[in-house]
């Protein structure tokens, strides 16, 4: 028997769900999609049903979260009934007793497979361990590439989850956020899904770094009635031009994001008063009858350029060629009436609802007998496809082979026969050789760029014609890895490698049993051991590659270590006694019983007993940290936005832990202060005045160039914390000739 109240809360509970699903109703039947409401209503009954009782961490009933999901699939993707039935199926295996036959018993084949991606996949693309991260990333893809709603769904999934973060652990949060935007993030914006994949990003950056978030939505917020008197001094012009040729149009006035502000600050090392792209103009446009939306695009232009100066190095031309995830439009940057350049994008409504929808969009017009740019995506596809059927031996190397394409900027490349190719920014030689065939990659050695001889690692820029240089053998080497900057290029150069690695452990093998069997010893395990073991090795496999190469050649120490020869017993002892000496040495906390639940606090105490300071970010009071529980059971603390930690949320996430400052300006760091301005009489002198005399910081070392008038300088500055950073950038700047000054690392 319930009590009065909990009658009540129940009664309150069913008109929230009633009312969310009729929403979800509602939203669908103002689309174009077939009306299937029966099968919708089917399935919310279903879900409800079988979800019936559970609670999220929000403390509202589960089933909601399914209706978020399919509202998020019909109304912000635009996908129809078999998506939506599946978004509120897309728990049910994997949370109840419900089987996927189960399913498709009851809805059928295709909503049964869409369950069946989505169930392979539940919990996120990472698992706690190495192997399963890869598992779970390739099943995502495979069932990308066979089913595209299967990983739409997971977007719209992931979306929801990111929206109710806030009642999640914090250090859940940092994982999930992590996760978000190494992966989730990058795959929306590949998929042309420009307002979900910004909204990702956002969300991360909101959670890893709610400060630093909050002070650029106040700085956004602060500036916004200066914008919005210069959005209406631009466009009013426009508007007069456009309404006097006859269109129908809207304007819309873009803010960059708080992330993408964000992290143009990192990369720039500049200030949030020096980020002058913050306001960007959409056009959007109805064709006039007749006339084709490229073309009109580039009358709209012309227009402009009556109007306002354009930046001759600013036009983007997506529309003829456009980019991977199918986006198109015309991007052209004008110089305001007050001296700011402003870039405008241009766009039919198709085009627009293209950019917003992504592939989703791509179907409808499909569907309608028009065009729908998605060779690109296809050829995409096609790629994950080649990568998969490589065996990948490591996961985060599988994984960042994956990602390495996600977020590239394109450029057009020519063949000599004057085909375009289209290739990510900063791609070399070798990336277009491979992109065209394996074949090609693998004997490639070196490129004629506008009939100019060049080596394979030259960087390709837009409107390179490129010829291909081969060999008639094969020559893939290692150090092609760290140029190659296409996920097909590294696959491929990769599984080349391991062939010839095998080649090699296999000559090496045959070596070793012909050296055993000369000096009348067996080819067993313990003789093997030995022999890696003598040369610091870490298996046989590491043994027989060396010697395969011929960097070991097995002779008369191999035979006193098999013979156990007192000399090579008492290296190993030496050796022991070393290892053994560096562990007892190692003064950092083994954390055996650490509640992760907990955020942990760092203090002027414990720092350097109890912590590792990650060397790959340095960070230091001040700046938004986790820890990570490491395979030897210490934690080390990395900055939030370290590539490093970046990879590790995604791969580990099970051992993030949420760690906060509690320090008293007791310990010293040691930063590094990038200064830039005019090389004059005085300046250094001004500058270390400054920082010994009127800040009493101490100067650990400097590095100082000047060339043509203009002096750049790195000075490494003990300091306590970020607010002395802080305070030091501040009264730099003061200097009349300094025109950059930012904290690096």
């Amino acid at each position: 028997m319930m009590t009065g109240d909990e009658e009540t809360r129940a009664r309150e509970e069913d008109a929230l769900i009633n009312a969310a699903f009729q929403e979800l109703l509602d939203i669908y039947l103002a689309s174009q999609h077939r009306k299937k409401v029966e099968l919708i209503t089917k399935a919310f009954n279903f879900a409800r049903q079988a979800h019936k009782g559970v609670r999220r961490h929000s403390g509202e009933p589960y089933i909601m979260h399914p209706l978020e999901v399919a509202r998020i699939v019909c109304k912000e993707i635009g996908l129809g009934s078999t998506s939506i039935c599946a978004a509120l199926l897309h728990d049910v295996v994997e949370d109840t007793d419900y089987t996927v036959e189960d399913i498709r018993n009851l809805f059928g084949e295709k909503i049964a497979e869409i369950v069946n991606g989505l169930t392979k996949i539940a919990g996120g693309v990472f698992g706690a361990h190495a192997s399963a991260q890869a598992e779970n990333f390739k099943k995502l893809l495979l069932t990308m590439s066979e089913d595209i709603r299967v990983i739409l769904i997971k977007i719209a999934d992931r979306l929801h989850n990111m929206r109710t973060l806030e009642f999640m652990q914090v250090n859940k949060q940092y994982k999930i956020a992590g996760e978000t935007l190494y992966i989730y993030a990058p795959i929306a914006y590949r998929l042309g899904l420009s307002r979900i994949k910004t909204e990702l990003e956002n969300l991360s950056f909101k959670y890893e770094h709610p400060e630093e978030y909050a002070r650029i939505e106040k700085k956004i917020e602060k500036t916004s009635q200066e914008r919005d008197i210069l959005y209406g001094e631009f466009t009013h012009p426009i508007c007069e031009q456009l309404d006097s040729m006859g269109y129908k149009y809207h304007i819309t006035g873009r803010v960059k994001s708080p992330y993408s502000i964000w992290n143009k600050m990192q990369k720039k090392h500049v200030a949030f008063e020096d980020i002058y792209d913050i306001l960007a103009v959409r056009i959007i446009f109805e064709p006039r009858e007749g006339k084709d939306e490229n073309n009109e695009c580039f009358n709209i232009y012309i227009a402009l350029t009556k109007l306002y100066n354009a930046h001759p190095d600013r036009l983007r031309d997506w529309v003829n060629k456009p980019r991977t995830n199918g986006y198109k439009a015309l991007h052209a940057t004008f110089m305001s009436q007050r001296g700011e350049w402003i870039e405008v994008q241009i766009r039919s409504e198709k085009m627009n609802e293209v950019a917003e929808r992504g592939i989703a969009a791509h179907w409808k017009y499909k569907s309608l007998g028009e065009s729908s740019n998605d060779d690109q995506l296809d050829n995409w596809l096609h790629t994950i496809k080649e990568i998969l059927d490589d065996p990948q031996p490591n996961a985060l190397d599988f994984l960042d082979t994956i990602k390495l394409n996600l977020y590239a900027t394109e450029i057009f490349v020519f063949t000599p026969k004057g085909e375009i190719k289209t290739m990510p920014q900063n791609c070399t030689a070798l990336d277009l050789a491979y992109s065209i065939h394996t074949f090609l990659g693998n004997h490639c050695i070196g490129a004629k760029v506008n009939h100019k001889l060049v080596p394979i690692n030259h960087q390709l820029q837009s409107g390179d014609q490129v010829e291909i240089l081969t060999s008639n053998a094969p020559r893939v080497e290692e150090k092609w890895l760290s140029f190659v900057t296409t996920a097909k290029a590294r696959s491929k150069i990769q599984a080349a490698l391991r062939r010839q690695q095998r080649l090699l452990q296999n000559e090496g093998e045959s070596k070793l049993s012909q050296f055993l069997e000369q000096e009348g010893l067996g080819n067993y395990m313990g003789n093997v051991e030995k022999i890696w073991k003598l040369h610091k090795l870490n298996d046989r496999e590491e043994l027989m590659l060396a010697i395969g190469k011929g960097s070991i050649v097995l002779g008369n120490d191999d035979k006193d270590a098999l013979l156990g020869n007192k000399k090579f017993s008492f290296q190993s002892l030496f050796s022991f006694n070393r290892d053994k000496k560096k562990d007892e040495s190692n003064s950092v906390t083994q954390h055996e019983n650490i509640d992760r639940k907990k955020p942990i606090n760092l203090t002027d105490e414990n720092l350097k007993s109890s912590y590792i300071i990650a060397d790959c970010c340095h960070p230091i009071p001040g700046d938004d940290i986790l820890g990570y529980y490491d395979d030897e059971k210490h934690i080390v603390i990395h900055k939030r936005n370290c590539p490093v930690a970046d990879t590790i949320k995604s791969s580990h996430g099970d051992r993030i832990l949420a760690a906060k400052w509690e320090m008293h300006k007791q310990l010293y760091f040691v930063v590094p202060i990038m200064i830039k301005g005019i090389d004059d009489m005085g300046v250094l002198h001004e500058i270390t005045s400054i920082i010994y005399q009127q800040l009493n910081a101490n100067i650990q070392k400097m590095n100082i160039e000047s060339n043509d008038g203009i002096f750049e300088g790195t000075f490494w500055i003990n300091v306590h914390d970020v607010e002395d950073v802080s305070n030091i950038c501040e009264n730099l700047k003061k200097i009349k000739n300094i025109k950059t000054i930012a904290r690096i690392g």
